[in-house]
């Protein structure tokens, strides 16, 4: 009887082991990737990540999908099997040749070497935007919508800004109107998830526009469940553990006034038809408008500023969808609150931030960021777009975007909420 006893313990002891044991591999080896990420911002020497040594090309390791699969359908002896095979992989390292006839200058862009003193100055910005945020985080008496959530609390549907980048562990959380067109064409070529004859694109000005906003494009988070199941989840955070993860802003009011520019002041299809017809008709007491944009700006209906602004603050847009990406608000989009990004860049520095994010990525001899015109929407422009906006809109649209000033550092604009 009590060898009976013993021989029950020592089964239930080592089925305890087993599990903790998948438990300790399954949090350490993730999804097959082994590319470790510390924030950015803590100290370290050059700019340098710690645990990667400088210089290091990384080879893309075995397809999560692939690994998943063997390790969900195989036997133990098979899993070791795999687990040495993956290990051996990265031991090897990257034997693939580094793109290096790529320009120096394309357009009047320097693409020269950054000295230490930058490399300086942008690790003690680093520093302080990811201060702010943090702070405002955890500052109990700053409250915005969604704030005290937690991660496993967001819909899949919010998440389908977080695309991943497997083969380099980057998460990037695209906010339109912040140069996200290109930053997609970065993680387009870093990915190679899009091929040009059967080989996948190299420089990021190839990529033709069309593609770079196709959403198949893109692994993005909200992918995971289709792909996963329920260890979607657990996925997305041990990449979010283990991954560099970076965003861009932009001051929250001139984005909105580039939205409008390129949404409502250029002839488009779509936002004519999904946004600009129930505006007109709303708020300019327009009846039996044109079906096409092109009729409608040939007989001069357009949308004003002012329809934008009252749209933005009509209680009833959100009842009817949540705003659409292009003017939703940043908090809303890569929620900086629940994630911990590592980098935070914004449009109004873009080429020093770029170019010193992809050193810390390790990846500024692959690529560089594609050189782009000034973007004509300044913030100097600020004045003359809300001349003619009353002040208490004015005053209700801070509210609406206040949480994305604060937490991102921008400066609460005063001469715009005063008489």
């Amino acid at each position: 009887m009590t060898k009976a006893r013993l021989l029950r313990l020592s089964v239930v002891l080592v089925s305890i082991f087993m599990i903790l044991l998948i438990i300790v591999y399954w949090d350490n080896v993730g999804t097959a990737h082994f590319y470790l990420h510390t924030s950015f911002s803590r100290t370290h020497s050059s700019g340098a990540i710690p645990g990667i040594t400088a210089g290091e090309d990384w080879e893309a390791l075995p397809d999560v999908d692939e690994f998943l699969a063997k390790l969900l359908s195989s036997n133990p002896k098979q899993n070791s099997s795999i687990s040495r095979k993956t290990e051996q992989l990265l031991v090897q390292g990257s034997s693939k040749t580094v793109v290096s006839n790529l320009e120096e200058n394309v357009r009047g862009y320097d693409w020269s070497t950054h000295n230490a003193r930058n490399s300086l100055d942008q690790e003690k910005l680093q520093i302080e935007r990811q201060r702010t945020l943090r702070e405002f985080c955890a500052n109990s008496s700053f409250t915005f919508p969604t704030k005290e959530r937690s991660f496993d609390d967001i819909p899949n549907y919010e998440l389908n800004h977080l695309i991943v980048d497997d083969r380099h562990g980057i998460i990037y959380c695209y906010v339109p109107k912040v140069a996200c067109t290109n930053w997609k064409r970065v993680m387009i070529v870093l990915s190679e998830s899009l091929l040009d004859q059967g080989v996948p694109y190299h420089n990021p000005l190839d990529i033709p526009r069309e593609h770079v906003h196709n959403s198949s494009t893109h692994l993005t988070f909200n992918k995971f469940w289709r792909r996963y199941g329920k260890f979607s989840r657990h996925l997305m955070k041990i990449k979010l553990k283990k991954y560099t993860k970076f965003l861009f802003v932009r001051d929250p009011f001139v984005r909105l006034i580039s939205a409008f520019r390129s949404k409502f002041e250029l002839e488009n299809e779509e936002f004519y038809r999904r946004f600009a017809i129930p505006m007109l008709k709303l708020y300019s007491n327009h009846t039996n408008l044109p079906t096409s944009v092109s009729e409608a700006f040939g007989a001069g209906l357009k949308v004003s500023f002012s329809d934008f602004i009252q749209y933005l603050l009509d209680p009833r847009t959100e009842k009817m969808a949540p705003f659409n990406e292009h003017w939703r608000q940043v908090y809303r989009l890569c929620h900086p609150c629940q994630i911990d990004y590592d980098f935070i860049g914004k449009l109004e520095t873009l080429d020093e931030d770029a170019a010193y994010l992809l050193q810390l990525l390790k990846v500024d001899r692959l690529l560089h960021f594609p050189p782009s015109y000034r973007n004509r929407t300044a913030s100097s422009w600020e004045d003359d777009w809300f001349a003619k906006i009353p002040l208490a809109w004015r005053q209700q649209l801070y509210k609406l975007y206040e949480a994305d000033f604060v937490l991102f550092g921008y400066p609460k604009p005063e001469n715009l909420l005063k008489d």
